[in-house]
């Protein structure tokens, strides 16, 4: 259940909220999670939109776009940390609307350690949160 952090300059999104929902069902996609409320609710994307003059690179630009995503760990093998950044860097360019941002766009990849990953006020290891998913599964007449 990932968290999402993009941040851009201000009027970089016309549509922030449409580019979060998309960036967090792009990446429980990618992971392969079961469809469940349980990461449909957990899995979440935050755009922090920036004053121009707070971003700037060794040139003085302000048009470049950081994607921090935080896993548990484990969650993405090599194939799908290459899904990730592909992917999320295709979106936060089609949703500036400019296809050259894909070349000025960080994607950052992060795991939580094992433990370090809380919800519903508990530091779940791996095991728990994939226990937890498989009880809601079976709740739900599905498996997993």
């Amino acid at each position: 259940m990932p968290m999402i952090d993009i941040t851009a300059a201000e009027h970089t999104f016309p549509n922030p909220q449409r580019l979060a929902a998309d960036a967090a069902a792009t990446l429980m996609r990618i992971e392969g999670v079961p469809d469940i409320p349980m990461f449909r609710t957990n899995t979440a994307a935050f755009v922090h939109e920036l004053p121009a003059d707070s971003i700037s690179t060794v040139d003085g630009a302000h048009d470049a776009v950081r994607v921090q995503v935080l896993t548990n760990s484990r969650a993405l093998d090599r194939s799908k940390q290459l899904a990730v950044v592909r992917e999320l860097t295709d979106l936060v360019a089609a949703a500036a609307g400019d296809e050259a941002l894909k070349d000025r766009t960080w994607v950052l990849l992060t795991e939580a350690p094992d433990g370090g990953w809380g919800l519903w006020g508990h530091a779940h290891t791996n095991e728990e949160l994939v226990t937890a998913a498989r009880e809601r599964l079976a709740a739900a007449g599905q498996h997993g």
